[in-house]
């Protein structure tokens, strides 16, 4: 015990120099207009504190906010909104220990007024169909069968390992047109997707540190805590295999049923980590769809990401189709032609240091 103490000092005294020597992150009201409600809030929480409660309601910006005044009072669903939240924060203090299970979602479902009464029926079918029963847990594979199956599914463990680079190029669409976009990616850790839009490009990557966004002609700026933890995960060059690394806290939960087939379910989590589900067609072993949350104060924001079309790329197995959808958005990305183990720098995933070309 003796010895093992000044290593815990001095790692204890390490993590206070760190902190000292990192910024302080400023707070919602440092940075935005007359906040209340969400007051010590980091400032990068309220844009998706936002997002969670538009998506929430079915709402855009303007049901609370004066255009171009958003720090204005003048409507009064802003001053309900504020009222909502602290009724919704007392409720999870007193009910659930400050978890945040009670959401604007809970009540409102997609509406801005929420419903107290229940709807009358609308045909003389019967009012409560029966449901299809939930599968059974028996039987059910471990994580560590499910990883397994998995890898053997996509070529097997080392032709995992041998490939370390890849080009992807294709098309992304959205909101039914479509432009064209390359994925650069490396292992273990380092992607980058440009989107040509506007006679211009478009960067999202990630550069085994943290995540930067971009466009041309514009300054690169880096991700909020909780977008570059998103795009540490898809940076990911072989996920699954590592998730046990990832995710102390992995485990299999009951399976569901999707597009019609029976998944199994691993869900993950762990300090620092954005909670996810992934699921894996029983019979093929294959990862058909994750779901990652992003945490904000009032509720969790989800991002799910369908795998599809499965094919060969240099000795391994990738989705060639997956679509990303969002409660404000949704895309498909085509990849038409994969490049494995081609040269590639690390330069081409760092932040420029200035405008973006």
């Amino acid at each position: 015990m003796l010895k093992i103490l000044p290593i815990a000092v001095a790692a204890v005294a390490a993590v206070s120099i760190a902190r000292a020597q990192a910024p302080e992150a400023k707070t919602a009201e440092q940075v935005y207009k007359n906040i209340t409600a969400l007051k010590g809030t980091p400032a990068d929480e309220l844009q998706p504190s936002m997002q969670f409660i538009a998506a929430s309601l079915g709402v855009n910006c303007e049901f609370c906010h004066v255009p171009g005044k958003p720090e204005a009072d003048e409507k009064g669903a802003k001053r309900t909104a504020r009222e909502m939240i602290a009724m919704q924060n007392e409720i999870n203090k007193a009910s659930f220990r400050g978890r945040t299970e009670i959401t604007c979602y809970t009540c409102h479902r997609g509406s801005g007024h929420p419903t107290n009464v229940p709807p009358v029926l609308e045909s003389d079918a019967a009012p409560h169909p029966a449901a299809a029963p939930a599968p059974s847990t028996a039987g059910a594979p471990t994580v560590d069968e499910i990883i397994e199956k998995y890898v053997n599914a996509v070529g097997g463990a080392d032709a995992i390992q041998k490939a370390t680079t890849r080009v992807m190029t294709g098309t992304i669409l959205f909101g039914g047109g479509e432009t064209s976009i390359e994925v650069i990616a490396k292992a273990p850790d380092k992607r980058v997707s440009i989107t040509q839009m506007g006679g211009g490009s478009s960067y999202t990557a990630f550069d085994g540190t943290a995540g930067w966004l971009g466009s041309s002609g514009r300054p690169a700026r880096e991700m909020s805590a909780a977008e570059s933890a998103a795009a540490a995960l898809d940076a990911r060059f072989e996920l699954v295999p590592h998730l046990k690394e990832i995710f102390p806290q992995l485990r299999r939960v009951r399976p569901e049923v999707i597009n019609g087939a029976l998944c199994d379910v691993l869900m993950g989590g762990g300090p620092g980590k954005p909670p996810i589900r992934l699921y894996f067609d029983r019979n093929s072993g294959l990862l058909v769809r994750m779901v990652r949350y992003a945490e904000t104060p009032l509720g969790r924001n989800p991002t799910e990401i369908d795998y599809a079309d499965y094919r060969d790329a240099g000795g391994v197995k990738i989705p060639y189709r997956w679509t990303l959808a969002r409660p404000n958005g949704r895309f498909t990305i085509r990849i038409s032609e994969v490049k494995t183990n081609v040269p590639v720098e690390d330069s081409r995933f760092a932040k420029p240091a200035g405008d973006v070309k």
